[in-house]
């Protein structure tokens, strides 16, 4: 078992760089998705992006994924392929970017409404990313994985939503997916504790309907049991005494969202 690899100052600032990529490059995304767009155009224009910037896709061919972006549509909750169909109103996309520069990783979530979307599946995207900032505040020196867990799925549960468990947050560093494993769901006060140089993704996958999910074929795709709507939010967060020292933003994609909202 692989132990959890504690980051230094500046391996801490290498991190911030992959992740501010990571963020701009969901600006870039927040820009042009829409009805009529393809996921495929989405992922030929981040992958443009991140190595016009020096980097490099982290998830183009990780243990054999095949696009630069993981896209999941509606029910599908992560790790979705994209694909040459167009975007229509109403649809829910999940958007999974990660970034290698300077040899460290950088890895952030977001789910965008397409048009149009009903009441439930706006209150789902809300409490999605309430639970995430919930999730981050409790990423801090002392506290515990299983306070973060606690965190995501007491909100999730309390608003009637369903909180995935067979996928989890990780470490983040020199590779994708570091120890320790960050779930969102848990007890208070247990699991590992919290500690300095702690750099993790912190990312609540939580369902509209029931938690259960299935895997598909492919080998990759995973979407909810009950066809239901699925969203994803994700930081990658430095662990810190007092307060947690986000690493990525959603500030670009809230900037080109909000402007889109005013025309």
């Amino acid at each position: 078992m692989s132990k959890i690899i504690y980051k230094s100052i500046e391996e801490i600032e290498l991190i911030r760089e992959s992740s501010l990529l990571v963020s701009k490059t969901h600006g870039e995304i927040a820009k042009v998705i829409g009805p009529g767009v393809t996921t495929l155009e989405l992922n030929k224009l981040a992958e443009t992006f991140i190595r016009d910037n020096g980097g490099v896709p982290a998830f183009l061919n990780y243990s054999g994924f095949p696009y630069s972006l993981c896209i999941s549509l509606n029910d599908q909750v992560v790790h979705g392929f994209p694909s040459k169909k167009p975007l229509v109103d109403g649809d829910l996309v999940s958007v999974d970017c990660g970034v290698i520069l300077n040899k460290y990783f950088g890895d952030s979530a977001f789910t965008f409404a397409i048009g149009e979307v009903d009441e439930n599946t706006k209150k789902l995207m809300r409490v999605t990313r309430e639970c995430l900032d919930l999730g981050v505040a409790k990423a801090v020196v002392g506290m515990r994985i299983g306070d973060i867990g606690y965190a995501v799925q007491e909100h999730a549960e309390k608003n009637g939503f369903g909180v995935v468990k067979e996928l989890v947050g990780h470490g983040v560093g020199t590779r994708l997916h570091e120890k320790p494993e960050v779930p969102n769901y848990g007890k208070r006060g247990a699991g590992i504790k919290l500690e300095e140089g702690m750099v993790i993704a912190i990312e609540p996958m939580i369902n509209a309907g029931r938690a259960g999910v299935k895997f598909w074929d492919d080998g990759w795709t995973v979407s909810t049991v009950d066809k239901k709507v699925s969203a994803h939010y994700e930081h990658t967060v430095a662990v810190k005494k007092g307060q947690p020292d986000v690493l990525s933003t959603f500030s670009y994609i809230d900037e080109v969202l909000k402007e889109k909202n005013n025309n």
